[in-house]
């Protein structure tokens, strides 16, 4: 229908007509004026954002002639890198140019003579516009945010109890499953690396895989301490209770022989390994055999331990595992540290020691407190299905913020 309707205005907009530089007008039936607003409005209105996407578009023609005219044979690794980067942004751009032309034309014949023209213009624009607007302020800006070198990796989720007692220990199952859930839900894989039970119930701490690709750019902003306020179930009095839950996210780095040596956060000389006896309940296998193991990074002082495999073959590799991940996150932090001065915000929403999250059980209301963003119906949450909707609201906020940051540099 929308491109008949095109095909139909492209054709009428042959006539010569004239309308305002600054509004696209219509009189409609019964003699008044319909104000749309002209492409001329719109660049005036965002020209920052228009300077930015200028110069990504500068960027990526010299790249591109920076390629073409290689006459040494030698690829540019780096170059073709950010190459590709811009590619998904050039279509993009691409199709906004194209609405931006369908618009210019629509816009000639808000003021023709004839009443058919005039409707089906009006109907045309007001697509184009809104296509526009959604291409402008959505998709170009999230294309316009740089990428993290953790983008594409998957998650380690490390759950330790925090304030409650007991109670924390129970809310910790809960996030536990929650994270299952809603890794279930995006299918992706969703695999406990190491727990423990605690007596009376709940868990003492847990650590979750979920693998797939964009699991960490998605639950990075699990990050901090989640609060819980409910009465627990031993609570004869029926009083509140405030526990908390300290998350952690951590980058899985791909495990591929393409890792490049400056990219690879680990050399396995520089990990002291310890074998040992498994402690704890396990039965005849424990304090038997030496399939405990503890890793030491020498140059941070990061250590990890792993008994809950049989195998020390399989405690080893999953120590390394998480090794990786806590210094690929290192790495990460030690990123946003050096840009503080010009993304205090983002620092702030990152701040692992910060309440990020509450559950009021008896209000029956989740609140983030990074957005102010208030959902109902906590075991919608739990079960993983709105956990979606704060986390896609997050990173939005998060993209605004840096776009913000850009706009700022203009």
């Amino acid at each position: 229908m929308l491109r008949a309707c095109s095909q139909f205005l492209r054709r009428a907009s042959q006539r010569s007509l004239h309308y305002s530089t600054n509004w696209a007008t219509r009189s409609n039936s019964i003699g008044t004026l319909r104000l749309f607003p002209t492409l001329q409005t719109l660049d005036e209105e965002n020209s920052r954002l228009l300077a930015v996407i200028d110069k990504h578009i500068d960027e990526r023609h010299s790249l591109s002639l920076q390629a073409s005219n290689s006459d040494s044979g030698i690829v540019d690794v780096e170059l073709c890198k950010r190459l590709k980067n811009l590619d998904e942004f050039y279509k993009t751009w691409c199709i906004w140019q194209e609405t931006r032309k369908h618009l210019s034309e629509t816009a000639l014949l808000l003021r023709d003579e004839d009443q058919t023209i005039r409707d089906l213009a009006e109907e045309e624009y007001e697509k184009l516009l809104d296509y526009h607007n959604t291409l402008l302020y959505e998709k170009i800006p999230a294309l316009l945010v740089p990428r993290s070198i953790a983008t594409d990796v998957s998650a380690l989720i490390e759950l330790k109890p925090g304030v409650g007692g007991s109670e924390s220990s129970l809310f910790l199952s809960d996030l536990l499953r929650m994270y299952t859930r809603y890794a279930n839900l995006r299918r992706w894989t969703a695999k406990i690396i190491s727990s423990d039970n605690k007596d009376g119930g709940g868990l003492k701490y847990a650590i979750l895989e979920i693998g797939g690709e964009g699991a960490y750019e998605c639950l990075q902003w699990e990050n901090g301490v989640h609060r819980v306020q409910r009465i627990p179930k031993t609570e004869a009095s029926g009083r509140v209770h405030t526990s908390t839950v300290q998350v952690l996210v951590l980058p899985v780095p791909k495990e591929n022989s393409d890792v490049n040596e400056e990219d690879d956060v680990l050399d396995e000389k520089d990990v002291r390994i310890e074998v040992m006896r498994a402690r704890g309940a396990g039965g005849q296998h424990v304090n038997k055999t030496e399939s405990a193991v503890r890793l030491t990074h020498l140059p941070t002082g990061i250590t990890v331990s792993m008994q809950d495999e049989r195998s020390q073959h399989m405690n080893k590799s999953r120590a390394f595992k998480v090794l990786r991940a806590r210094l690929l996150d290192r790495k990460l932090q030690t990123e946003v540290t050096e840009r503080r001065e010009t993304r205090r915000k983002l620092v702030k929403s990152a701040d692992r020691s910060e309440k990020i999250r509450t559950y009021n059980f008896a209000q029956d209301r989740v609140t983030d407190h990074r957005i102010g963003m208030t959902v109902k119906n906590i075991p919608s949450v739990l079960e993983g299905d709105t956990l979606q909707d704060i986390l896609d609201a997050i990173q939005k906020s998060h993209r605004q913020e840096l776009i913000e940051e850009m706009l700022e540099n203009v």
